[in-house]
Parts: structure tokens; C-alpha cells; sequence
């Protein structure tokens, strides 16, 4: 099969692309992509699901969550604020990014994962996880731009773990992150045993990737094929997974693996810094065609948005190209 390509902006791990110079079965995208012309249903209703390991802030206010480990899974509904339609207002958005965090309701910790899973029956559930350097309300404004760009109609979330939020936090990250691992496997099996018919769509970003690819393993192992069952597509956009442990987990996989989109820019210059950190190993995002070959040997789908990558750092495609969140919408279209 040849791989077909995908041509930025500025994306939230771009201060690590100035340290650094201071210290990937596959398919085409048609040019007349539909994605971000469609009004989802957290447009018409700016609710965001939050399922989340990161404390509390103690005055329930804003930031509502901060970078500290928590006790567990909490979960909390985000009332959000949607961009202005007015002309001023799409002025404003061009610079501010539109979306907007207005509120958060008390999180429970009790029963959490229980809690999210009853407030999406229903529904299908599309639930992000970000990556490396995101605050809470970084990760729920992408959550919501991802959901809005390609008009999903069901229930829109975010799992957010601890990140720390600042460019040399990366190792911090990375250990909160699979830190979180259970969690997300107990939200993921929550969602399983849900009598709702609704399924679930993945989108992780950057490190969430790693964090989603660890946690996919355990719920296969743990839950079987019915568990898995319920997840219906999972795109990886730009993963920051080590290529070979990349392989591990797809093997361990099995069919499932066959879910998987995985969206690649050989012009991410985060990962390039990613790869140094981890002594010169490709990181899947960003690998060459042949590393990429074996991945596709199991029957994850590769979109190669290297063409599309017109800005200096190109690490978040997925929510900037219309051509590449056309990636996002047919994994889930193709997904049923």
C-alpha cells in the first residue's frame, strides 16, 4: 500500500522546540474535507465531560485543577464558553483561540468512573487525552476545539492527567502519565460495562499517546474482546511513543490494533527533541516510512501529515489543518 500524505501552527510544546536549538493500512485525504464545517454537539450544547487524576484546587475556583497528583479518578462537568459568531468575535478568536473554560461543578471522587459513564448513556463518547506540557484548561479548550472541528455529535470529554505544565517538566510528565494509567483503565472498563449502547472514540495527543497505548494493553488483558468492543476508533496524533514499544503494544493488541490511526509528521520538531532525549530512539510520530512499515503490518493506518506541516514546531496538526482533522473524522466515521 503507498502511503499518502496529508500541508500549522504554532502547537503548546513550542517553547521545547527553542530550548532544543538552544541546548507516521493507510489512506488519502480528499481536498474538499468536511471536518470543522459541522456544528458538533458541544457547539449547540458546551458541555465537556472531565474524568481526571490531577488535584483539586482548593478553593474550587479557577484553575480548578492544578499540575498535583490527586487521590484517584474525580470526575466533574466543564461548562464551557464557545467562541463569539460575531465579527468582533471571530476577530477575538484569532487571537485568543475562542474557546474557553467558564466553569467547573464540584468533582466527585466517589464512584467517578461510574459517574462519567452514566452521564454519557447514551451517547457515543469522544474522549481526548492530551500531552506534554498542558494545563486543565488547555486540555479541555483543545478537547473542545477537537470536538467542534469535527463536528461530533455525542458526548465530548477529556481525560486529564497531572502534567505539569511548563517545558522542563518533561520527565515529571512522563511519570505522571502512566502514573494515571489505572485510571483510565477504570474509566475505559466503566464505559465497557455500561448497558448504554454508546461507543467510544480516542483521540490522544503527544504523550497521551503513550499513556492510551499502556492503558489499551491493560484493559485487553484485563476485560478481553468485550471490553474492547466498545472502543470503536482511536487516533494517536503525533505519538511521543518510543517506535519498538510502539510494536510491543500493538502485538499485545491483537485485532484491536486495527483501531488504530496513527497521525505522523516527519517535520515534528518536538519529537525531533523527544528522540535526543531518548538517546537518538524514533518516536513513532515522527519515524521514517520502513519503522513505520511495521506498525502497518498489524493494521494500524498511518496518515502522513508531513506536507501539511507549514509551521515551525508542526506538533499539533490535528487541531490546526482542516485536512488533517479530516484524519480524525474518518477514523471515527469509518468506526460506525
Amino acid at each position: 500500500m503507498t502511503l499518502v500524505t496529508l500541508a500549522g501552527a504554532l502547537p503548546r510544546l513550542a517553547v521545547l522546540g527553542f530550548v532544543a536549538l538552544a541546548l507516521g493500512g493507510c489512506w488519502g485525504l480528499g481536498a474538499g474535507s468536511s471536518a470543522g464545517t459541522e456544528t458538533g454537539s458541544v457547539t449547540a450544547e458546551p458541555t465537556l465531560l472531565v474524568a481526571t487524576t490531577r488535584r483539586p484546587s482548593a478553593n474550587g475556583a479557577s484553575p480548578w485543577f492544578g499540575p498535583e497528583r490527586g487521590a484517584g479518578l474525580a470526575f466533574a462537568k466543564a461548562r464551557l464558553r464557545s467562541p463569539d459568531a460575531s465579527l468582533v468575535g471571530r476577530v477575538a478568536s484569532a487571537v485568543t483561540g475562542g474557546w474557553s473554560v467558564a466553569d467547573v461543578e464540584t468533582p466527585t471522587t466517589e464512584n467517578a468512573a461510574e459517574a462519567f459513564a452514566e452521564a454519557s448513556v447514551g451517547k457515543d463518547v469522544l474522549l481526548y487525552v492530551h500531552g506534554y506540557r498542558e494545563t486543565f484548561s488547555t486540555a479541555a479548550v483543545s478537547a473542545a476545539e477537537l470536538s467542534s472541528g469535527v463536528g461530533f455529535r455525542g458526548a465530548s470529554a477529556v481525560f486529564t492527567w497531572p502534567s505539569g505544565g511548563a517545558t522542563l517538566d518533561y520527565g515529571y510528565d512522563r511519570e505522571s502519565a502512566m502514573w494515571s494509567r489505572d485510571a483510565l483503565e477504570e474509566l475505559l472498563m466503566a464505559l465497557a460495562r455500561a448497558p448504554s449502547g454508546g461507543r467510544v472514540h480516542i483521540v490522544a495527543h503527544s504523550m497521551g499517546s503513550l499513556l492510551t497505548l499502556e492503558t489499551l494493553r491493560l484493559v485487553r488483558a484485563s476485560g478481553g474482546e468485550a471490553a474492547m468492543a466498545k472502543i470503536a476508533s482511536i487516533t494517536l496524533a503525533s505519538p511521543d511513543v518510543d517506535i519498538d514499544q510502539f510494536v510491543r503494544a500493538v502485538e499485545r493488541l491483537g485485532p484491536d490494533a486495527r483501531k488504530i490511526t496513527v497521525i505522523t509528521s516527519v517535520n515534528d520538531r518536538a519529537l525531533a527533541v523527544s528522540r535526543q532525549i531518548a538517546g537518538g530512539v524514533a518516536r513513532a510520530g515522527a519515524a521514517e516510512r520502513e519503522k513505520l512499515a511495521r506498525l502497518e503490518a498489524y493494521g494500524v493506518r498511518i496518515a502522513d501529515a508531513s506536507e501539511f506541516g507549514g509551521g515551525f514546531i508542526n506538533h499539533d496538526l490535528f487541531l490546526r489543518n482542516a485536512e488533517v482533522k479530516g484524519v480524525v473524522k474518518r477514523a471515527i466515521e469509518r468506526a460506525g
